[in-house]
């Protein structure tokens, strides 16, 4: 008979090892899985985002976001440097560059101090000051913002769970599962794992793991590209640190932003388009079998009912890089179309309701034996290590 564990986690990314690791910490006895069908942790949303350790600036107050960022964002400095990953508290400015962004750049400020974040409101002036290429009317400036290298995160969180004895499977795709009595059985392309309980961390296939467990999700994952531009080394003095528009409050994205990576580049983007597939990383990268399911989906037909001109915008930009351009000038007016490379694309689970409404918060599930994430967008990575222990809770609290 195969060994049964006490809690299984499908996908690897960095909230699921981030799960097992408080798992691991809060009993030491427990015995765990991590299961990826990928060769690497954090493949996916993990190993594709910009890096940002975010304050906590946009999220209502009283929101799960709200309440995990700030203090999650302290956790992942703490733990970078505690294990040397690098990781630097750069701060970041968010640029109001017309007079209709004022209220909105106004309303950031009240949602940041009602969320205990630091931030401080700049002019015209002040922001040449700290950013002399970006030109805007207002701007906030959120010193506690910064970036690491989330992947190595991943890594090392492998690492504390490889020495404290956790059975880390990569390679092992799910592909079934049923009860045996107490058990869960879950089939993967490698053979069969025995488990008291189980964790769906799948992010971008959390829908459809959550429908083999024999759940019905109340939301859809709607798989959007968030496209980037690498300047060229010449051009990466270009600003300081992290350099933000006013975000469009009717839309989950924060538009077109310029981030400087822990390496030194400096990256441009993204936009937002829908992808063609869960992993569609590119325009050629398609699924039939996930476009005929997005076609039947009724959410999706009222959402692009409803936004189409903003999609359409974004799909623009997406295939005329000087329309993506224009979009950066817009806060750094000296970048030119020739200062950008292609960069690498990366795609986020979007959860969709069915009565078309993006979910803007995180949306976890829960029954007698699994605990379901099935959204779980920006600012998941930052506060990844709480999230964690908030699902390591929900477990302990049904074996009590």
């Amino acid at each position: 008979m195969t060994a049964t564990h006490d809690v299984t986690i499908i996908g690897g990314g960095i909230v699921g090892l981030a799960t097992a690791h408080a798992l691991s910490q809060a009993d030491p006895r427990c015995r765990i899985a991590v299961l990826d069908k990928e060769r690497h942790w954090g493949a996916h949303q993990t190993g594709h985002n910009s890096g940002v350790i975010h304050s906590g600036l946009y999220y209502a107050p009283g929101s799960a976001k709200a309440r995990f960022a700030r203090a999650g964002g302290e956790a992942m400095y703490r733990f970078c440097a505690e294990h040397g990953i690098p990781v630097q508290r750069t701060g970041k400015v968010v640029v109001a560059t017309a007079e209709d962004q004022l209220p909105r750049l106004a309303e950031l400020a009240r949602r940041g101090t009602a969320n205990g974040v630091r931030v401080e409101e700049l002019d015209s002036a002040r922001l040449r000051e700290r950013e002399p290429n970006v030109r805007g009317l207002r701007a906030l400036l959120v010193p506690d913002a910064g970036i690491t290298d989330f992947p190595a995160v991943c890594r090392t969180l492998a690492e504390l769970l490889a020495e404290r004895g956790a059975d880390l499977r990569p390679s092992t795709e799910l592909v079934g599962v049923h009860r045996d009595g107490a058990e869960l059985v879950l089939a993967t392309d490698r053979g069969e794992v025995r488990t008291r309980r189980a964790v769906n961390c799948a992010g971008l296939h959390s829908d459809v793991v959550a429908e083999l467990a024999g759940a019905t999700p109340p939301a859809r994952i709607l798989p959007f590209r968030g496209e980037y531009y690498e300047t060229t080394s010449f051009r990466r003095d270009l600003v300081n640190a992290l350099v933000y528009p006013v975000p469009d409050p009717a839309f989950p994205f924060l538009g077109v932003h310029l981030t400087r990576m822990v390496d030194g580049s400096l990256h441009v983007g993204p936009n937002a388009v829908p992808a063609l597939a869960r992993e569609g990383y590119d325009w050629a990268t398609w699924s039939g079998e996930h476009l005929r399911r997005l076609v039947r989906d009724p959410g999706l037909r009222v959402l692009a009912k409803e936004y189409w001109r903003t999609g359409a915008a974004e799909i623009a930009r997406s295939v005329l890089k000087p329309l993506f351009v224009r979009a950066a000038r817009q806060l750094v007016p000296d970048l030119r179309s020739r200062d950008l490379l292609r960069a690498e694309a990366g795609v986020r689970a979007q959860a969709i309701t069915p009565d078309g409404t993006l979910v803007d918060d995180f949306l976890v599930v829960e029954d007698e034996h699994w605990v379901h994430v099935l959204n779980a967008p920006s600012p998941a990575a930052t506060a990844s290590l709480l999230i964690g222990e908030d699902i390591a809770a929900r477990i302990g609290a049904r074996d009590r």
